[in-house]
């Protein structure tokens, strides 16, 4: 199991070196740069030619990409993710402040998802053929099919616009400052709600169905009729003997999950104005800030690997037919 991850690890630092790299050209070579899109913002602003050279300098804009690169790395090396040029902030600090708004979402997400699918996939299987097992699965395929920023802008106008119930955007309100702990904690919650709806239903549609579909398979298997045969209770059939082995591929994709942890939603984010992850990489694009895009595609990729890792170590644990060594 050591050599197995030593390996992995090998060749997972040779794929994060060359998924750097392939972005930092990208990125370098696009149209506009940072400072020519600060000036185009403000067109009565003059510059000259050798203050623009001296800014591009300043910034480690004259290099030449590959040489830039090899900076970028050694300043990597050294835990130093860079400076926002847009934002005259640390990246790393940047990354601090959004983290926490996007683990917000993901994490509440993912454990709704996890909690509500799973006694769903049960149901469908116990119920399987009958109408409302039939009405269930259509309704979970209409949820799985429906885009997250159509269902947005859909409980924005149900919630916000016509029952007043719930607001508009942000992570807090005007008066956040002014409330007590458990007011500020109640604002952030009812700003959330939506945010949240919108990261759940297609996770916890492609669940539900994904455990339907895994035990509908798993109770046609000779222990399961065996068990049955041998007097077993139909609710430990079900869940110790049938849901058991389901939780192979199911475990497996826990392990997937990981790069959605920090990652967020670039859309959902922007239509909530919600300060997280995929907000950041959205503008950091637009401003052409390239350290903050570096940093960011650096967490995702690294998020990425350490997931597919997990995930097939989740799946030699528990799957003991399995083995790396």
């Amino acid at each position: 199991m050591l050599n197995y991850v030593i390996r992995r690890l090998m060749i997972g630092a040779f794929t994060l070196l060359l998924i750097t790299f392939v972005i930092f050209g990208l990125i370098r070579n696009m149209p506009g740069s940072p400072i020519t899109l600060a000036m185009g913002e403000d067109p009565s602003r003059k510059i000259s030619a050798a203050d623009l050279e001296r800014l591009r300098k300043s910034y480690g804009l004259d290099k030449p990409w590959p040489q830039a690169y090899v900076g970028w790395v050694g300043q990597l090396l050294q835990g130093d993710l860079g400076r926002s040029i847009s934002r005259k902030q640390p990246v790393t600090k940047l990354i601090q402040e959004r983290v926490g708004p996007t683990l917000l979402l993901s994490l509440t997400s993912i454990l709704l998802a996890y909690i509500l699918s799973t006694p769903l996939g049960l149901y469908a299987t116990v119920r399987s053929g009958h109408l409302d097992e039939r009405i269930t699965s259509v309704l979970l395929y209409m949820l799985y099919s429906l885009p997250s920023f159509v269902g947005a802008l859909f409980l924005l106008i149900v919630f916000y616009q016509n029952l007043e119930w719930l607001p508009l955007r942000g992570m807090t309100g005007d008066d956040y400052e002014s409330l007590s702990a458990l007011g500020k904690v109640l604002d952030i919650g009812r700003h959330a709600i939506l945010p949240i709806t919108c990261y759940t239903y297609i996770s916890l549609a492609y669940d539900a169905r994904f455990i339907r579909a895994n035990m509908a398979e798993v109770v046609r298997q000779d222990y399961v009729r065996t068990a049955r045969a041998k007097g077993v209770g139909p609710m430990r059939v079900l869940v110790v003997h049938a849901f058991r082995n389901t939780l192979i591929p199911f475990v497996t994709q826990i392990g997937l999950t990981l790069p959605a942890l920090l990652s967020g939603s670039v859309i959902l984010e922007q239509i909530f104005s919600w300060p997280g992850m995929g907000r950041l990489f959205f503008e950091s694009i637009a401003e052409r800030d390239y350290a903050t895009i570096m940093g960011l595609t650096l967490m995702f990729s690294v998020l990425t690997l350490a997931g597919q890792l997990l995930a097939d170590l989740l799946y030699a644990l528990v799957d003991p037919r399995i083995s790396y060594s």
